[in-house]
């Protein structure tokens, strides 16, 4: 027998919805809302689906976010079964997202059913803010919706992201927060020559060797009380032509730092800038924001989930901000709060994606614990 959760999970799972391809996930899940009095939106921006459902016309307004775009399979002749055919084995569902993040999805609606079932007039407001976009670019898809919110003047005071948050138990770490990340591409132009005369050439890779060093030596920040300190890291570097006997004329340089709230983007920008400088280096940059960092310290929020996880788990949770970005970047601009509670992430991404079935039922009532306690009508 399985759940009313367990079952959408794997309805959901079924489908091959690999990112920016909604294929139908969101329908699916108009059709539930709808019954509950969800009033359906779809915002489609260019080839990115997205959802905005709401119940309710007042504040608070609690929105659960996530995404039903899935990340490519990979080679499936690894898999030990079909990708998009979940399987339990031992205990554990198999299927490309898994854990990152339908069965969040499917525990967010079947979590409002059961609250709107026993709270039919609740106070304030349930939404759902459902992207098919955030496993791409990411440029069509929460990001879009939250601009068009604002201008209509839709606020959300508290979001709920199912990203896998948990370590090695459901709710055991939840994320409060991210750090920015900050992506370049560095060109360093030289002068292309043979590498028999290199008194004729200018050999930009020898020029910028120095510089990369003292970057990825240097200590940007200490940290503080919720982040780590911001890191430098090398992605990719390319130069050449293919032949041994030729200087390359230039050398194109990816990196990406991860930020703590310690510093803005535009601070690391002139530090990186003043040091390729003072290497002399005849250079180009192109920066990439991807997101600023985000921090919900406290609030209703983080003390409804902490509570909600140690009534239903009998665990106390841990707060962190580690990880890479999440669309919770975007949401957080506008003053919501901002929490990120899922799945175990062990498996994301990688052949044989998985979550213990019955993870799915556990994060389901910590779901609907969360909505007792900010919008029930009666005392906790």
């Amino acid at each position: 027998m399985t759940s009313e959760s367990q079952a959408l999970a794997i309805q959901l799972l079924s489908i091959d919805s690999v990112t920016p391809d909604d294929k139908g996930c969101q329908q699916l899940l108009c059709d539930r809302l709808s019954q509950l009095g969800f009033e359906c939106e779809t915002m489609q921006f260019g080839e990115v689906t997205n959802l905005w459902a709401r119940r309710g016309t007042t504040s608070p307004v609690l929105a659960f976010a996530g995404h039903t775009d899935v990340v490519p399979t990979g080679p499936i002749e690894q898999w030990d079964s079909d990708p998009f055919k979940p399987e339990i084995r031992d205990g554990y569902l198999y299927a490309r997202g898994a854990a990152d993040m339908k069965s969040s999805i499917a525990c967010m609606v079947t979590a409002c059913e059961r609250f709107i079932q026993q709270h039919p007039d609740h106070s304030g407001s349930i939404a759902f803010l459902i992207t098919s976009d955030e496993e791409g670019p990411a440029t069509e898809g929460t990001v879009k919706v939250i601009q068009a919110l604002e201008q209509r003047g839709e606020k959300i005071d508290w979001a709920l992201v199912g990203e896998p948050s948990s370590t090695h138990t459901i709710g055991d770490v939840v994320k409060n927060g991210r750090r920015g990340s900050l992506g370049a591409r560095l060109t360093v132009h030289g002068i292309q020559g043979h590498v028999a005369y290199p008194q004729l050439a200018d050999n930009p890779v020898h020029g910028v060797a120095p510089a990369l060093a003292e970057l990825a030596a240097t200590e940007w920040d200490q940290g503080n009380e919720f982040f780590p300190q911001t890191t430098f890291q090398i992605s990719n570097i390319n130069a050449g032509t293919g032949a041994t006997n030729v200087i390359p004329g230039e050398v194109i340089i990816d990196f990406n730092l991860r930020f703590s709230t310690c510093l803005t983007a535009e601070q690391i920008q002139q530090r990186i800038e003043t040091i390729l400088q003072s290497h002399q280096l005849k250079f180009d940059i192109d920066w990439t924001l991807s997101g600023q960092p985000f921090l919900t310290a406290a609030g209703e929020l983080v003390e409804a989930a902490q509570k909600a996880i140690k009534e239903v788990t009998g665990k106390e949770t841990e707060l962190s901000t580690a990880g890479g970005t999440s669309d919770g970047r975007f949401i957080a601009p506008t003053g919501a709060q901002v929490l990120e509670l899922g799945p175990v992430n062990e498996s994301i991404h990688k052949i044989n994606e998985n979550l213990k079935f019955g993870d799915i039922d556990t994060l389901s009532e910590i779901y609907e614990k969360i909505l007792q306690i900010l919008l029930s009508t009666e005392p906790e």
